[in-house]
C-alpha cells in the first residue's frame, strides 16, 4: 500500500523522509521499522465523539477508524471489539472506580490474564488474524516480556491462524503467577524462552532480531510489544472512556501512570494530542527511575536494573519513549537517529531542550 492510498499514514522515528508513508496494516503486520525506529501517524485525528454513556466497543470503533483507514473500516472494527471485548469481567470493560475526594482509579484488571495490557491484546491479535488471513500470510510473532505482555500476547494469539509466537522472558525475573500463564498453555503455536538476564536484554534479542533482514523477511517477523503501533493505539480508548466517566462536563483529568516501557503512558499523550482534555501526565516510577530521573534533569541515563516487587518495570531503556523524542525534535528522523546512538554508545545523553 503506497501513502497516495491512505488518508493517514505511518513513518518511521528514524526516517530521513526518503521512504514514502506505510498503511496502517502494513504497520500492524511490521511491528518495528526496518531503520530500527518505531511507526507513528503522519497526522493526528481529532477526537471524535464519545460521551459518558457511551459503550466501550461504540467508543473504541470511533476512535480507531481514523488510524486504520484502508485496513479495517468500522463495520470490521465492530465486530472485532465485540468479540474482544466479550470476555471481560466487567460489562464496562474497564470501569473507574470513586476513591474519593477527587480521586479515582481506572481499573484494567478484567481481561482474561488480569493485566492491563489484554485490553490492546485481545484487539490487536483479532486484528492480526484479519489482516494475515486477508493477505494469505503468516507471520512469527517474536516479543519480549517484562510478565505482562506475554501472558496477554499469548492469551490473545494462542491457536490463531497464521501465528507462531516466541516469547522471550527474563528467568526468575517475572512473578510465578505470569511465568504459568506463559508455559503452561498447550497450543501448538505459542513457544516460550526464559533468558538468563533481565527484560532489557530480551528486548535487545528482539530487536536485533528485527534488525537481521534475512532473518526477517525468512520468517515473516512481527511484534506485539509496545514497539507496535496498534498496541499503543488500542490503549488510547480507556484514557477517553474514562475522562469521560470521571468528567462528563468534559472539563480537564489528570492521570498517574505506573511507567516502565512507557507504552501506557504514551497512549495517553496520544488522546491528548486527539484532543482530549489532559491537565497532566503524571509518570510513575519505581526504582529503575530512568524516566523520572530525565523529567528531573534532561538526560537519559540507563543504569543497572534492579530487581523489586513490580517486575513489569523493572527496565532502563523505554522504548517508546523514542516517540515522544520524535515529535519533540519536530519530527527529525536523524536527530533521533543520532541521539539514541549516541545513548548505547555511552549509557547517557543530554537532551536539547
Amino acid at each position: 500500500m503506497t501513502g497516495s492510498e491512505v488518508a493517514l499514514g505511518y513513518v518511521s522515528t528514524r526516517s530521513d523522509g526518503s521512504v514514502g508513508p506505510l498503511g496502517f496494516g502494513d504497520v500492524l503486520l511490521a511491528g518495528l521499522a526496518p531503520d530500527g525506529g518505531l511507526y507513528c501517524p503522519t497526522a493526528i485525528p481529532n477526537l471524535p465523539e464519545v460521551g459518558p454513556d457511551t459503550t466501550y466497543v461504540d467508543a473504541a470503533v470511533a476512535i480507531l477508524e481514523p488510524f486504520t483507514v484502508g485496513t479495517f473500516d468500522a463495520a470490521a472494527l465492530e465486530v472485532m471489539a465485540t468479540e474482544a471485548y466479550r470476555s471481560f469481567r466487567h460489562p464496562e470493560v474497564c470501569p473507574v472506580l470513586d476513591l474519593g475526594g477527587g480521586h479515582h482509579l481506572l481499573d484494567l484488571t478484567k481481561g482474561p490474564t488480569l493485566a492491563f495490557k489484554d485490553v490492546a491484546l485481545q484487539m490487536v491479535g483479532r486484528m492480526l488474524e484479519a489482516e494475515l488471513d486477508r493477505r494469505g500470510r503468516r507471520v512469527t510473532i517474536v516479543g519480549a516480556t517484562s510478565g505482562d505482555t506475554g501472558s496477554a500476547a499469548i492469551e490473545s494469539l494462542a491457536g490463531k491462524a497464521g501465528v507462531e509466537v516466541l516469547i522471550l522472558h527474563p528467568h526468575q525475573r517475572v512473578s510465578e503467577i505470569q511465568r504459568r500463564q506463559m508455559t503452561t498453555v498447550t497450543a501448538g503455536n505459542i513457544h516460550n524462552v526464559a533468558i538468563r538476564g533481565t527484560f532489557d536484554d530480551c528486548q535487545d534479542l528482539v530487536k536485533a532480531s528485527f534488525a537481521d533482514a534475512r532473518l526477517r523477511s525468512d520468517v515473516g517477523l512481527a511484534a506485539v510489544n509496545s514497539i507496535n503501533w496498534a498496541r499503543v493505539l488500542c490503549q488510547i480508548v480507556y484514557y477517553v472512556t474514562s475522562a469521560r466517566r470521571v468528567r462528563p462536563d468534559g472539563g480537564p483529568v489528570s492521570f498517574s501512570v505506573p511507567s516502565g516501557n512507557f507504552g501506557n503512558v504514551l497512549s495517553g499523550w496520544y488522546a491528548k494530542r486527539m484532543g482530549l482534555a489532559v491537565d497532566r501526565l503524571v509518570v510513575a516510577s519505581n526504582r529503575n527511575d530512568v524516566l523520572t530521573r530525565f523529567f528531573e534533569t534532561g538526560r537519559l541515563e540507563t543504569r543497572q536494573v534492579e530487581p523489586s516487587l513490580s517486575p513489569s518495570m523493572d527496565i532502563q531503556i523505554s522504548s517508546n519513549f523514542e516517540r515522544v523524542l520524535w515529535e519533540a525534535s519536530g519530527r527529525d528522523g536523524g536527530a533521533v537517529a543520532a541521539l539514541l546512538a549516541a545513548l548505547r554508545e555511552r549509557g547517557s545523553v543530554e537532551v536539547p531542550a
